[in-house]
């Protein structure tokens, strides 16, 4: 039987029925675009959300208080090839979201005004996914692709003869004045390298908190107008320790590689 044959569809028929959305673990919900696209592509199928179902907002749902959000009417065959695809996607959107948030509110509740930030750690395929729920979940996405911001990694640089200053003067000439060029630095020597050259954001990358707030210091005197990231290796436990007036964003890889799914079912009724 050829693999793109669906058995299990061809078996239960065309006939309409209806099937539940349920909520099943706690987490901020996120993921309505996607679920409304994979049964929309699967053809024949209208979506009614309940009221409870508002991207952004926390569902304390569990295993004994399962929450209904929505339900699925179309043609059986197509709800159950929808099926896993849908809770797939709308699992790991609402698993970003709610790491998201966390650590966005740890930032409020310490006073930090800069950005908690994703990073370009994403599954691949899966990026607007996944970058959608930064978004739903307070986060700042960081560059959406690579042509959105250039940022130039150590790669970038030693390919360049390892020189700063002339990767900068490079993607200048390409970018022009319409986009920002963000620079990977090890050091505050190098970040002062970058800013003279022109970079409008330096990330300092892989220092220690005390390293980190001193020479963010040293660096904002200097250069005010300039963007400060932190990263590398930051978690949501390890993050307070790097708030500082001086850095702006901090981004986390783990915000879309080490988040927890948020658990959902689609059941027919019956």
């Amino acid at each position: 039987m050829p693999s793109h044959f669906d058995v299990g569809g061809y078996v239960v028929g065309t006939d309409v029925q209806k099937a539940e959305l349920w909520m099943k673990s706690p987490g901020i919900f996120a993921g309505v675009p996607f679920f409304n696209a994979v049964f929309d592509a699967c053809g024949g199928c209208v979506i009614d959300w309940e009221d409870a179902a508002i991207e952004g907002n926390h569902i304390p749902a569990s295993p004994s208080n399962k929450i209904k959000l929505a339900t699925v009417t179309g043609p059986v065959s197509h709800l159950l090839r929808g099926e896993r695809t849908a809770l797939n996607t709308l699992s790991r959107c609402s698993g970003v979201a709610t790491l998201s948030r966390k650590c966005v509110d740890i930032a409020k509740c310490n006073n930090w005004n800069g950005l908690v930030a994703g990073t370009r750690k994403t599954t691949p395929g899966f990026r607007l996914v996944e970058k959608y729920g930064l978004l739903v979940g307070g986060a700042a996405t960081h560059r959406l692709d690579l042509s959105q911001m250039v940022m130039l990694k150590d790669n970038h640089v030693w390919s360049c003869g390892g020189s700063i200053a002339e990767a900068v003067k490079k993607a200048r000439i390409v970018s022009g004045f319409s986009q920002k060029i963000e620079v990977e630095c090890q050091s505050l020597e190098e970040a002062f390298v970058a800013a003279e050259a022109g970079a409008d954001v330096v990330m300092l990358d892989n220092f220690t908190p005390e390293q980190l707030k001193k020479d963010a210091a040293t660096f904002k005197a200097k250069y005010p107008h300039v963007t400060v990231e932190a990263s590398g290796g930051i978690t949501m436990e390890t993050m307070p320790e790097y708030f500082s007036e001086f850095v702006d964003v901090i981004s986390q890889g783990k915000l879309t590689q080490g988040y927890d799914c948020v658990d959902y079912s689609l059941k027919i009724t019956h």
